[in-house]
């Protein structure tokens, strides 16, 4: 269990909102971390792992013609996967992975490149979020090592969305229950 992961699940559980996953090139690994976490169920909805590419389509409502002309390897794909993903489990956050872990490139796209997204409540007061956002990856390393850093990036930036959308008196609040300063 990671401490990004438990910081997730506790953020989302203070705010009484939920978390599905989207995965592609890490296989479930996202999900496993988060449910790596005691109390996560209270936050997480599920998964799906959509490996095959016309899975992100029959499943997560990812544009056919979108993937016809730029492969699963791309940074709209990992958006409207994230969006999937919420609106195909019910959640309040979706975050995906897609990407090329090796050992050969796929889609013409190079072993490293991955795509990691999240897509949350939109019209926040403070206008932090408000919907999807997609981070683009270069990773070096073995196919396991790109796995991972996918994994731990991708949760890295629902933190960051989590944490920006939180006032300082949810923040507060947030740290008197959990003992904090």
């Amino acid at each position: 269990m990671s401490s990004t992961a438990a910081d997730v699940v506790r953020l989302l559980t203070v705010r009484g909102e939920t978390l599905a996953v989207a995965e592609s090139l890490t296989g479930g690994m996202v999900a496993s971390e988060i449910t790596s976490v005691p109390g996560a169920s209270k936050a997480f909805r599920g998964s799906v792992t959509a490996y095959a590419t016309e899975l992100k389509r029959e499943i997560l409502g990812v544009d056919g013609s979108l993937l016809a002309a730029r492969g699963a390897v791309d940074a709209q794909v990992a958006a409207q996967m994230a969006a999937g993903a919420r609106k195909f489990l019910g959640a309040d956050w979706g975050i995906a992975t897609t990407g090329v872990a090796g050992p050969d490139a796929q889609d013409g796209q190079p072993v490293g490149t991955v795509f990691v997204a999240v897509d949350g409540p939109s019209g926040a007061a403070d206008g932090s979020a408000g919907g999807g956002k997609v981070e683009a990856l270069r990773l070096n390393g073995d196919r396991a090592e790109i796995r991972m850093e996918s994994v731990r990036s991708v949760l890295a930036l629902l933190l960051g969305e989590l944490a920006g959308e939180q006032t300082g008196n949810e923040r507060a609040q947030d740290t008197e229950r959990n003992g904090g300063f």
